[in-house]
């Protein structure tokens, strides 16, 4: 149990943040979802608007404690990936 008024403060920040954070890192979860329904339906048009909604999110987030700017990168790095196997499979 925290017993300096500071330490009090401490703990509600951290309940605070760790909310926060949990709140990102759920939307990002959920638009990825979306984005993998999307690709697993061959929609290429609805993947790629939800890829650029979760590019911008993921560079968002990238720049608070939530996520490392390298973990964000990868994540599109991948998903773009992802996509473009799509487009080349639609295309040929």
């Amino acid at each position: 149990m925290p017993n300096s008024e500071s330490a009090k403060k401490r703990v509600r920040q951290n309940i605070d943040r760790s909310a926060r954070n949990r709140w990102r890192r759920t939307k990002v979860k959920d638009e990825t979802k979306l984005f993998l329904k999307a690709i697993h339906d061959c929609d290429k048009s609805a993947a790629e608007k939800s890829l650029r909604l979760l590019s911008g999110m993921l560079d968002r987030f990238a720049l608070t404690p939530t996520m490392h700017h390298n973990t964000a990168a990868r994540r599109k790095s991948r998903l773009a990936k992802r996509l473009n196997k799509l487009t080349a499979a639609k295309s040929a």
